[in-house]
């Protein structure tokens, strides 16, 4: 493995990148959710730029200001588009020749990078973009899991209950009185509510994908809650979707891993 680690500059703070090496003048640049470290969510992104640089693309990863290694204040992902600015140019810096640049990030980190506008990437490859408000931002470094997931729209709850239906089991708890009523009636009313109007952070960084002109892909884990809510606020026809089928929200499971690592070489081999 051809890794070494370095330091750039982003408004007077030190940021550290890790990079790994390859012969291709495509490169991908990981961008961390949350305030998770550049290894990713149980080093999924250090075994992701693993794969890639060896399959023949370099790949960058790096702390933003206030996060990991990196020095200065956080400002969330909200503010981080001179972070990733900074992080394209010390990749170009590291690799002499470097023609084109994809970024990939999930959750609110391909919101961010919407939110800049792709900050002069070539390419962006987005999964289960965040559109909750701030003051709902997951938890730092926490995974995600059923509880720590956003509250279901009626969209997602409609769907919910369409699988509960279809599995015998849970029609013999109904049948056979294991489920609480009073809790399925109420889910039921919700389910019927209409949709809520986007959010305004849906607003912001559906605008700011418009602006981008390069090639994007939109990934949506299948068994993800906050990909399922961008889902519901988007044009269901958008050919740049492709949804992962029993994919939780960090592409985890072994199916997963491997489909998010093909999507993602497709993106880069598109621009070679």
């Amino acid at each position: 493995m051809k890794r070494r680690h370095f330091t750039f500059d982003c408004g007077g703070e030190r940021l550290v990148g890790s990079l790994d090496m390859a012969s291709a003048k495509t490169g991908l640049l990981i961008v961390s959710g949350g305030n998770e470290i550049r290894s990713g969510p149980f080093g999924s992104h250090a075994e992701l730029a693993d794969k890639v640089s060896t399959a023949g693309f370099p790949v960058m990863r790096f702390d933003r200001r206030g996060v990991g290694d990196s020095s200065g204040s956080n400002a969330t992902f909200a503010d981080s588009g001179e972070d990733i600015g900074a992080a394209l140019q010390a990749f170009h810096a590291q690799i002499h020749g470097l023609r084109h640049i994809v970024a990939y990030g999930n959750c609110d980190a391909a919101s961010a990078l919407m939110l800049a506008e792709g900050k002069g990437c070539d390419a962006l490859v987005l999964a289960n973009p965040w559109t909750f408000e701030p003051e709902v931002e997951p938890e730092p470094e926490a995974p995600v899991t059923e509880e720590s997931q956003p509250e279901m729209t009626p969209a997602a709850i409609r769907r919910h209950y369409l699988r509960r239906l279809s599995d015998p089991k849970a029609l013999l708890r109904l049948l056979t009185g294991k489920v609480k009523v009073g809790q399925l009636a109420g889910s039921l009313v919700e389910a019927v509510k209409p949709a809520p109007p986007p959010s305004s952070l849906a607003q912001s960084i559906a605008g700011g994908l418009k602006a981008f002109s390069g090639p994007v892909t939109l990934l949506i884990a299948e068994n993800d809650r906050t990909g399922q809510v961008f889902l519901d606020g988007w044009d269901k026809a958008d050919p740049r979707l492709r949804k992962c089928p029993g994919a939780g929200h960090s592409f985890a499971e072994p199916q997963a891993r491997i489909w998010l690592q093909g999507q993602i070489l497709a993106a880069l081999r598109g621009l070679s």
